[in-house]
C-alpha cells in the first residue's frame, strides 16, 4: 500500500465494473462467463417443483381436467370410425340393392362426437384459466421474493454485480419461467395423456398396426435426445449473455454523460457488439437446433404413416379390421406424432426455463446480511458517543485496507476526517453505518457494539449527506420527507428553509409539488445536494455523517450551507469528510488518514504548526501541489 494508490478503498469487483465503462480495461461481461459450471438441470427443476408446492391442489386439478379433456378428444375418432364403417356398409348395400345408408345412426354418432369435442373444449378452457392464475401467482411470488432478497443482501454484492444482471433476473428470467408454466406445463400433461390414450385406442383396433406406429417413438426420442444434448449448453449461454447485454445497456445508459465526455461511443458500441454477437451466436444455434427437430421428426412420422397405410389396406382386404377402424387408426397415428413433437419442443423450452430458474435460485441463495440479534439493544436516549476500537477491515479478507483504527468521539463533537483519495475515509462511514462489518475489532455507539443493534435502529441514529446525491421520481416535498416519513408539510418546509432552499423551490414550476424526473435532470447538481441536506435536517438525528456535503455547490451557497450545518451540528456528534480543508478549520478534532491508518490527529492550528502530512495537504490546496 502507498499514498499514491488510487481508490484503495473501493471494492475490487466495483473496480472491475468500472473497467466495463468505455474508458475501462479488460473487465466486463465477457469475463464473467469464464469458469461457468455446467447447469444442474435436475437440481434446478427439483427446486422449481418444490417452489410450486403451494399450488399442488390447483395443479392436481389442472392435471385431472387436462386428462379428462384429452380423453374426450381421443374418444372422438374411434366413435367417428363407427359412422365411417356404417356409411361404407350402407354404400355397399345400396350398390348391391340389399339396403340403404342408416343416416339416423350416423347422425346420432355425429351428435355424440360433437358433444365430446364440446366438453373437451370447455375443460381445456378451465385448465387454461386455472394454470394462468398459477403462473401469474408464481411470477408475483418470484418477484416479491427477489425484491425482499435485495433488501436482505449485503452491500458488497451490489458492489461486485452489474445492476443489469439483477434486473435481468427480475424481468427476463422470471418472465421465461412464467411463460413456461402458463403454456408448457399443461401442454406436457396433455401431450403425455394424448400419447397414452391414443396408444390404448390403437391397441384396441390392431396390435400389428400399433407395433408399426411404435417404431416411430424410439427413433423420435433418440433424435430429441441428441439435439437436446447439443442445444443445452447454447440455451444456458443464451440466458447468461441476455443478462450481460441488459447489464451493459443499463450501465451505458446510466453513464452516458461520462461515455460521451470521454468519446467512448465507439468503444461502447464495440463492447456491445462483442456481447451481442455471442448472444446472437448462442441464440441462433439453440433456435436452429430446436427447429431441426420438427422436420426430422415429421419425416420419420411420415415414413411410419406410409407403412401403416399399406398394412391397414392389407388387413382390410383380409377382413381383419373395418374401413372405419382404418380411418380412425390413421387419425390416431397423425395425432400420435403431434404430441411427440410437442414434447420435443417443450423439452427445449424446459432447457431455457431451467437456465432461467437456475439464475433466479442462485440469486435467492446468495449469502445475506447476518441477521439482527434476537435480544437487540434498544436505546431510549441516544447520547452520540462513538468508539472505534482496533478496527481492521478489507473488502477482501486477504487485503486489509483499514489497519488497527482506534478513536473515540464524545457526544456533540465535530470530527473531521481528511486524507488523500483512497485513504479509507468513506470506508469508515460505511463501517459505521454497517453497510459492511469490520473484519476485526469493534465500533461502539454509547458503549454498545453496533452489531448488537438492529440495522434499522442503528441507522435511525444517523443522518447522512453524501457526495453522490440520490433522489427518486417524486415531488420535492416527498423527496425531503424521505428523511422522516411522518413529517408534516410545515416541518418539511422548515427543514428546507434551514437548508436555504425554500427560496429556489418557490421559483420552480409547482414549487414543492414539482416532480423530480427519473434521472433528476430537471434539477442542478447543487440543487440536488441541497435537497439531500434538507432531508438530513428533517431526520433530526443524534449523529451526522457529511461526506463532501458541499462539494457540488457554488461558493455563495456553500457559505449558506455551512451556516445551516453549524446550527444543525450543535449538540450532535458529527463526522465530516472533506477534501476542501478550509471547510473544517473549526472542527473539534481532525483525523488525518493515509493508507487506512490515522497518521495525525488534533485541532487545525496545532496540525498546521506541526508541519506534517496535514500541513502538506492543506498547503497543497493553495499552492497547486498534488499529493
Amino acid at each position: 500500500m502507498n499514498a499514491n494508490t488510487q481508490n484503495t478503498n473501493t471494492p475490487p469487483a466495483r473496480q472491475q465494473m468500472r473497467g466495463m465503462m468505455p474508458m475501462g480495461g479488460g473487465g466486463g461481461p465477457r469475463a464473467m462467463i469464464r469458469g461457468e459450471k455446467p447447469r444442474d438441470f435436475t437440481g434446478t427443476m427439483a427446486k422449481l417443483i418444490k417452489y410450486l408446492g403451494a399450488y399442488r391442489v390447483a395443479i392436481i386439478i389442472v392435471m385431472l381436467v387436462a386428462i379428462a379433456s384429452t380423453a374426450f378428444s381421443i374418444a372422438g375418432p374411434k366413435i367417428l370410425g363407427n359412422a365411417t364403417t356404417k356409411l361404407f356398409e350402407g354404400v355397399l348395400a345400396q350398390i348391391a340393392g340389399t339396403g340403404s345408408i342408416d343416416f339416423d345412426y350416423i347422425g346420432t354418432i355425429i351428435l355424440e362426437v360433437t358433444g365430446l369435442y364440446f366438453l373437451s373444449a370447455v375443460l381445456s378452457y378451465i385448465q387454461g384459466w386455472v394454470m394462468t392464475n398459477i403462473a401469474i401467482n408464481i411470477t408475483y411470488r418470484f418477484r416479491r421474493d427477489i425484491a425482499a432478497k435485495i433488501n436482505r443482501m449485503p452491500l458488497k454484492y451490489f458492489d461486485s454485480t452489474n445492476h443489469g444482471e439483477v434486473l435481468s433476473r427480475v424481468t427476463n428470467d422470471v418472465d421465461t419461467i412464467s411463460q413456461t408454466l402458463n403454456q408448457s406445463l399443461t401442454q406436457i400433461i396433455t401431450s403425455l395423456t394424448t400419447v397414452i390414450g391414443i396408444l390404448i385406442m390403437m391397441l384396441t383396433i390392431s396390435w400389428q398396426m400399433t407395433l408399426v406406429a411404435l417404431i416411430i417413438v424410439p427413433i423420435s426420442f433418440l433424435i430429441i435426445t441428441i439435439i437436446i444434448n447439443f442445444s443445452q449448453g447454447f440455451y444456458k449461454r443464451q440466458q447468461d449473455y441476455l443478462g450481460h447485454v441488459s447489464g451493459h445497456v443499463e450501465e451505458m445508459y446510466g453513464g452516458h454523460n461520462v461515455m460521451k465526455a470521454f468519446n467512448g461511443e465507439e468503444k461502447s458500441v464495440d463492447q456491445f457488439n462483442q456481447i451481442n454477437n455471442v448472444l446472437y451466436d448462442s441464440a441462433w444455434k439453440s433456435q436452429f437446433l430446436s427447429g431441426m427437430m420438427f422436420p426430422i421428426i415429421n419425416f420419420v412420422s411420415n415414413l411410419g404413416y406410409v407403412a401403416i397405410c399399406i398394412l391397414g389396406g392389407y388387413l382390410a382386404i383380409k377382413n381383419a379390421i373395418t374401413v372405419g377402424d382404418i380411418q380412425a387408426f390413421i387419425q390416431y397415428v397423425r395425432s400420435f406424432t403431434q404430441p411427440i413433437t410437442q414434447i420435443a419442443n417443450i423439452s427445449n423450452i424446459f432447457q431455457q426455463t431451467a437456465a432461467s430458474a437456475e439464475r433466479v435460485f442462485q440469486f435467492l441463495a446468495e449469502p445475506e446480511e447476518t441477521p439482527d440479534p434476537a435480544d437487540a439493544v434498544k436505546l431510549s436516549n441516544v447520547q452520540g458517543r462513538v468508539d472505534f476500537k482496533n478496527v481492521h477491515f478489507g473488502y477482501n479478507p486477504d487485503k486489509i485496507i483499514i489497519n488497527d483504527f482506534s478513536f473515540y468521539a464524545e457526544p456533540g463533537q465535530k470530527i473531521a476526517i481528511v486524507g488523500p483519495t483512497g485513504a479509507g475515509k468513506t470506508t469508515m462511514v460505511k463501517l459505521l453505518m454497517r453497510f459492511y462489518d469490520v473484519t476485526s475489532g469493534a465500533i461502539l455507539v454509547d458503549g454498545h457494539d453496533i452489531r448488537n443493534f438492529t440495522r434499522e435502529d442503528l441507522r435511525c441514529m444517523f443522518g447522512m449527506v453524501l457526495q453522490d446525491t440520490w433522489l427518486y421520481n417524486g415531488t420535492i416535498m416527498e423527496n425531503i420527507r424521505y428523511g422522516r416519513q411522518n413529517a408534516t408539510d410545515d416541518e418539511v418546509i422548515a427543514a428546507a428553509k434551514a437548508a436555504h432552499i425554500d427560496h429556489f423551490v418557490h421559483t420552480l414550476p409547482d414549487g414543492y409539488n414539482m416532480v423530480v424526473n427519473e434521472e433528476s435532470t430537471n434539477l442542478s447538481q447543487g440543487q440536488m445536494q441541497l435537497l439531500t441536506i434538507a432531508r438530513a435536517i428533517l431526520a433530526d438525528p443524534k449523529i451526522l455523517i457529511l461526506d463532501e456535503a458541499t462539494s457540488s455547490v457554488d461558493t455563495h451557497t456553500e457559505v449558506l450551507i455551512q451556516k445551516a450545518m453549524d446550527e444543525l451540528m450543535k449538540n450532535r456528534t458529527s463526522f465530516i469528510i472533506a477534501h476542501r480543508l478550509s471547510t473544517i478549520r473549526d472542527a473539534d478534532w481532525i483525523l488525518v488518514m493515509r493508507d487506512g491508518d490515522i497518521v495525525e490527529q488534533g485541532k487545525h492550528a496545532k496540525l498546521l504548526a506541526k508541519n506534517g502530512f496535514y500541513a502538506e495537504l492543506y498547503n497543497s490546496q493553495f499552492e497547486g501541489k498534488e499529493i
